[in-house]
């Protein structure tokens, strides 16, 4: 009795420290899952077509022969420009879809009016659209007022980004203290001010967090500039990307290698507000 007595208050601690190991061995996997196609990515983009193929070398981590010349064929092609086109096209879409986010989910968050369920539910609903049903009438709106092959390309991203936006600004207005609006009405501000002074900054979380799914459903947008932009001078990089083909083979090495160039400016960006995308996520989470 005295032996079990001392051997018992071990079990509960055996199994925590089994279910510690088996939780970590379960992310461990779980991230090399998801990192092994970038990985395999960047390999292939320093192999020669040779290398690519084949059963002794496609297998192969490294490359028997390594090489840029992907890197540089896809320079020379304009992949570089393409980068630029996709930055102004993010950016300037960034900018008005957080703008006119932040208005319409102040008034939906802040002003109580007959229909707001209905208009948050018609906002989702629009969101949910497929993109293959209004690219037509999206066109057909481009070609009549002549904003074909552009970078007014930016106000049909709209459809595919404001709705969301509009959803993660009203979760995040709602949980301003309204006492914090009052205070500065107090104090002489306007409606206007107190949004812009005070209301705005303090959904900096938020506005972080739009900003940045913004910019990247944005940068990784493809049919509308494939069907609104047809020259190669607006193209972005999904559709540069997609040009690296021939009649009958795909060029693998260069679209890796154009597939890195491409994912550099997108990971820098979520790298550098990190801390912001977690605070606006979980800020939003919990109900105060």
């Amino acid at each position: 009795m005295t032996t079990q007595t001392a051997i018992q208050p071990d079990g509960p601690d055996q199994h925590r420290r089994i279910g510690h190991v088996f939780m970590w061995a379960l992310i461990i996997c779980f991230i090399c899952i998801n990192l092994f196609p970038f990985l395999w990515v960047l390999v292939t983009s320093f192999k020669p077509v040779g290398e690519i193929y084949g059963a002794e070398t496609a297998f192969r981590v490294i490359a028997i022969n390594p090489t840029i010349n992907n890197y540089l064929t896809v320079v020379n092609k304009g992949i570089l420009h393409s980068v630029f086109n996709s930055l102004i096209v993010s950016g300037i879409t960034t900018l008005y879809v957080v703008m006119v986010a932040s208005m319409s989910a102040y008034i939906i968050a802040r002003i109580h009016f007959r229909g707001k369920t209905a208009l948050m539910s018609l906002i989702l609903g629009i969101s949910m659209f497929p993109q293959m049903i209004i690219v037509g009438p999206i066109f057909n709106m481009f070609y009549q007022f002549r904003l074909l092959n552009s970078y007014w390309v930016t106000l049909a991203y709209s459809t595919i980004t404001l709705p969301l936006a509009v959803w993660i600004m009203v979760a995040h207005f709602k949980q301003i203290p309204i006492s914090v609006e009052e205070a500065a009405r107090i104090d002489g501000c306007s409606q206007w001010q107190s949004l812009w002074k005070v209301i705005f900054p303090m959904a900096a979380p938020g506005v972080f967090t739009t900003a940045i799914m913004t910019f990247i459903s944005a940068w990784n947008e493809y049919l509308l500039t494939l069907t609104l932009n047809a020259e190669k001078d607006f193209q972005t990089v999904p559709v540069a990307i997609n040009t690296l083909r021939t009649q009958f083979s795909i060029l693998w090495g260069e679209i890796t290698a154009a597939t890195i160039l491409v994912v550099i400016p997108t990971l820098a960006i979520v790298l550098l507000f990190q801390k912001q995308i977690v605070s606006g996520i979980t800020s939003g989470a919990v109900k105060e």
